[in-house]
This record gives structure tokens, C-alpha cells and sequence, in this order.
């Protein structure tokens, strides 16, 4: 999964104008984001159709701002720069609730 750098919102813009992403939004700290984490690659791999981008939420605090994402982990899916779907709160995910939510973006 790609890491992102510390980027302000029109950069990000950039970045994903073309192609169909999901923002992965964690923090080190974050008990839930670790339990999500060993799943990823496994939903990596079931929606390879989409780039999937970790997105630090304490060094992007910012672009999370701008975002409202206020809970974590969370998820932001993209297509060709328009949002297309979001899991965002501060609840625990299990990998089911997460290929569910992708799933139903199809």
C-alpha cells in the first residue's frame, strides 16, 4: 500500500484525477487501526481494481480536516477524483464491514 506523504487537499486532487482510489486514514496510536491492519493486504488484493493509499492521519492532519474525518480508521473511495463512497467514524472494522462497503460501491 502506498504511503502518503504530508500533501494539502489540491494535491491529493491531483494525485487522484484519474483512476479509482481508497484512502486508507490511520494513526499510529489508533488500537482499531491495528486490528484493521493485518486485513488490508487480503482487501488489497479482493479489490485490486483499486489503489489503495495509507494516509497518516496525525501528519496529515489538515487533509483530514478538510476531509471530516474525524474518527478513525477510516476509508475514502475515489474515481477519477469524484468521492464515491465513505466509512468514516470512529468504530472498529472488521474486514467483512470493509469489503461489504466496497463492495457496495459496485
Amino acid at each position: 500500500m502506498e504511503e502518503l506523504p504530508v500533501i494539502k487537499e489540491d494535491q491529493l486532487q491531483k494525485k487522484i484525477a484519474r483512476g479509482k482510489y481508497v484512502l486508507f486514514f490511520s494513526a499510529d496510536w489508533c488500537p482499531d487501526c491495528h486490528f484493521i491492519a493485518p486485513a488490508m493486504p487480503a482487501i488489497e488484493k479482493d479489490f485490486s481494481d483499486y489503489a489503495f493509499i495509507h494516509v497518516d492521519r496525525d501528519q496529515n492532519i489538515d487533509l483530514a480536516a478538510e476531509l471530516n474525518i474525524f474518527g478513525i480508521p477510516s476509508f475514502v473511495v475515489y474515481e477519477n477524483g469524484q468521492e464515491i463512497g465513505r466509512l468514516v467514524n470512529k468504530e472498529r472494522k472488521t474486514k467483512q464491514q470493509v469489503e461489504d462497503f466496497l463492495n457496495n460501491l459496485k
